[in-house]
């Protein structure tokens, strides 16, 4: 019976590879037979789409992209959010060590990441927004898409729980609210170390009156 079930499955397997082989032939025998109309319509199509992806990149790299930098205030804080279409900014303290940690990370990602704005604020210059968005803990990373606010990162839980974390976890989470733009599984941690100490905090309920700051332990 076992051995029924595995020719079955292996029929199975052999048939979609030989599927997939016949596509993939058809569509070389395809290219190899396009004339010179087609070939050439094909370029001016792959040059028009380089021309778009070109010009895009230059008014994003024009609209601060590219590079991870602090706005002043809550008004710079505003203008960055209604010009770019997805935002990643760090709500930061000088005096606190982890934000420090935070801005070498961000940093790093920026010029990978030129399709999302990466910005800090401090948090001593933007009370408001402190108190609408409930920043109560650093560091605390927003996430924003077409100005609204997706997802945020509270200090180092959702990292692995400890300062040691690699550019590519931090790319990680940021790609799990789709704020970046991003190849690898969402589902899983990039490093199996990083499966093992991560953990997702639950939503907590935050007294919105409560005016002091405290960093992660």
């Amino acid at each position: 019976m076992a051995n029924s079930i595995e020719n079955v499955m292996e029929e199975h397997v052999l048939r979609a590879t030989k599927m997939v082989e016949d596509q993939l032939d058809s569509e070389l025998h395809r290219l190899e037979n396009l004339d010179e109309d087609e070939l050439d319509a094909i370029r001016v199509k792959r040059l028009e789409q380089m021309k778009k992806q070109n010009a895009q990149k230059q008014e994003w790299l024009s609209q601060g992209h590219g590079s991870y930098s602090e706005v002043a205030d809550e008004k710079d804080f505003f203008q960055a959010t209604k010009k770019s279409h997805r935002v990643v900014c760090h709500f930061y303290r000088d005096s606190t060590f982890r934000c420090k940690i935070v801005d070498k990370h961000l940093a790093e990602l920026a010029p990978k990441h030129v399709e999302t704005r990466f910005i800090k604020i401090d948090v001593e210059k933007a009370r408001f927004l402190v108190d609408k968005l409930k920043v109560r803990m650093l560091p605390t990373i927003v996430l924003i898409k077409d100005s609204k606010t997706v997802d945020r990162i509270v200090g180092f839980d959702e990292l692995g729980g400890k300062d040691e974390f690699s550019n590519d976890m931090m790319e990680w989470r940021i790609a799990r609210s789709e704020v970046i733009s991003y190849s690898g599984n969402i589902y899983e941690p990039p490093t199996s170390e990083s499966k093992k100490a991560i953990h997702f905090a639950a939503k907590k309920t935050i007294r919105s009156h409560e005016d002091d700051f405290s960093d992660e332990d």
